[in-house]
This record gives structure tokens, sequence and C-alpha cells, in this order.
């Protein structure tokens, strides 16, 4: 299998983040992907795409941000990574505020996911590394593999959080439908719900959303990823989520794969994108389900046995000691 990643992914490297009242090192480490690489090997360097399929996605303003953000943080005499401390509520008018303690509310969803001056740099090449991947796949290849690092499920359409800034999963689908392949799916198997990617596809029809996640009233990011969410006007009933209980192991957790499959054959997917974190693993230091580095291999089969041309990005996973063999059990699977 193809895989792709670019070094410049691992410039993007916050100091801290605030969790649960404090500050802590930042989990989301350039670690992860040399963890991965340590054993997967080499991967190809993706090509330069351009910002067209990003824009395709993503708001043009929240694409400023993130470019200038960090900049203008500095600028205004602000230490540290720019982090925001202040969140408009729902039912909150839009407003043409220029102060960047304002915008960095306004683009953000938590106080979990800082920006750097090399945020940019790093989220950009992410996405250039499952364009990538799409284009092998979409070559004819029958899977393919991004190491997209920063990961992408919790950034919405004009907002950041949960250590992600551009939703590479929504912009690989995106771009897929753009070269004709259409309907997609999308499956979420990362131990917590893909946020962004709902919302992005919550009123469309031609991307069938599925997630498996830990039951959002226990879990990050709370607000999304409950049973009765299944989208609206043309994408009602285009949208699937299967929380499950802290502590859920293999069987469960593949019995509810099962019907997440099952629902993506009737949608009849041109082509399936797997957002995969490996975060569920039973040791991860942020996550709650028992799932061992052996059962990857097999969840991974039950997918690819489904046949579907298959793009598979990387999300979470934050215990680097076993970071890389979860993520080649799971490839192997294909």
């Amino acid at each position: 299998m193809r895989g792709f990643f670019d070094p410049r992914q691992r410039a993007h490297a916050p100091a801290q983040e605030l969790h649960n009242g404090g500050f802590v090192a930042y989990a989301e480490t350039p670690a992860r992907a040399d963890a991965i690489l340590a054993a997967l090997g080499p991967l190809e360097t993706p090509a330069d795409r351009g910002e067209a399929p990003i824009l395709a996605v993503h708001d043009a303003a929240y694409v400023d941000f993130l470019k200038t953000g960090p900049a203008r943080w500095k600028a205004a005499g602000r230490p540290g990574d720019l982090v925001g401390y202040i969140w408009p509520i729902v039912g909150r008018r839009p407003l043409a505020l220029d102060r960047i303690d304002a915008l960095a509310g306004r683009f953000s969803l938590d106080a979990a996911t800082p920006l750097t001056a090399d945020t940019w740099t790093s989220a950009y090449w992410s996405a250039q590394s499952v364009l990538a991947a799409l284009d092998a796949v979409l070559g004819g290849d029958r899977a393919a593999f991004a190491l997209c690092r920063p990961p992408g499920h919790h950034a919405g359409r004009d907002y950041l959080g949960g250590y992600c800034h551009l939703n590479t999963a929504a912009i690989a689908a995106q771009a897929a439908i753009f070269g004709g392949m259409a309907p997609v799916a999308i499956l979420d198997v990362d131990y917590h719900h893909g946020n962004g990617t709902q919302d992005i596809f919550w009123n469309r029809g031609d991307v069938f959303f599925a997630s498996l996640h830990a039951d959002p009233a226990t879990d990050y990011p709370f607000y999304w990823g409950h049973a009765d969410e299944t989208g609206e006007g043309a994408g009602d009933g285009t949208t699937l989520n299967l929380p499950l209980p802290q502590g859920t192991t293999r069987d469960a957790f593949r019995a509810a794969l099962a019907t997440a499959l099952d629902r993506i054959a009737r949608f009849a997917p041109d082509l399936l994108i797997v957002s995969y974190g490996a975060d569920t693993w039973a040791g991860d230091p942020i996550s709650r389900f028992g799932i061992e580095t052996a059962d990857y291999r097999l969840l991974a089969a039950d997918i690819a046995a489904c046949g579907w041309p298959t793009l598979i990005a990387m999300e979470g996973g934050y215990a680097c000691d076993a970071l890389g063999a979860n993520v080649a059990g799971f490839l192997s699977g294909f």
C-alpha cells in the first residue's frame, strides 16, 4: 500500500494545552509521526496540489486566520502560542471583529489546540498528503494511506479544535466528488467523535458519515456524536453515530463496525474514506477503550472485505511507544 507524508508536517509543535483546568504538555507531538514512520518505513512525499481543494471545504476567512493568526498574536504582544479564551455561544450574531483575541474564539472550539508560526505549514502538507493518497486511489490503487499530522476530523468548515486544523477526510471527500467519484462514505473509527466531519456534511446527501466513538455523554467533544444525530435536509439519514461506552473491547467494537458497514453498503459508495484513530488502543493515555494491537488487523480486514476503494487518513493515537505497531497492524488488514 502506498503511503504519503511530508517532513514539514513535523513543524507544528505547540508547547502546551489547557486540559481539565491546568496546562499540560501538548499531546499531539511530532513524535507521533516519527513513531509511525519508524514502523512503516519511508513514505512518499506528496506533490503540492494547491489551496483550491482546501477552500472547497473550509471558509476563506478561517484559512486566512490559520495563516496570519500567529503573527498577529505576536504583534499584539501576546506571549506563547495563540489560543482562545472567549467563545461565541450558539445563537450569537456574526460580527466583523478584528481583534486577534476575538478571532481566536471565533475560529476555535477549545483551548487545547494552539496555533504556532508553523501550524499552517504542517496542516497544509497534511492536506496535501491526503490528496496524494486520494490520487493514488483514483488512479486505481485498492487502498492508500495518508499520515495526516496534524489530524483533521475535529476541524469544521470554520473552526479548529481537538488538535485539528484542516479536515483532511472532508477535503479528500470533496476532491473525490469533484473527480467524479461519488457518492463517498466516511467511516470514522477514532476514539473521539469526528464532529467537524459531521458538521461539514450534515446537510449533504452525497456523503455518508458513520462514526464509532466514545459516548459523548462522557467524552470529548460532548456536544456532537449522539445517536439521534442523523443529518438534516438533503443529508437526512446520511449520518450514523454509534456511541460506545468506556471500556469497549474488540467484540463489541466489531459488532458496531458491522452495523456501520451494513449501512454504508446500502449507500453504495464509489469510495470509502477511513478516519483511523489508534487512540482506541487499551493503553492510550487520553482514551478509555480496550482494543489491543492484535485486534486492529481483524477490524481492518472487516472493512477491506467490503471491497470499496479505500483511503485511510490518520487521526488520533497518543501512546507513541505503541502507535507504530497499531498503525501497521491496521494497514496490514488491507
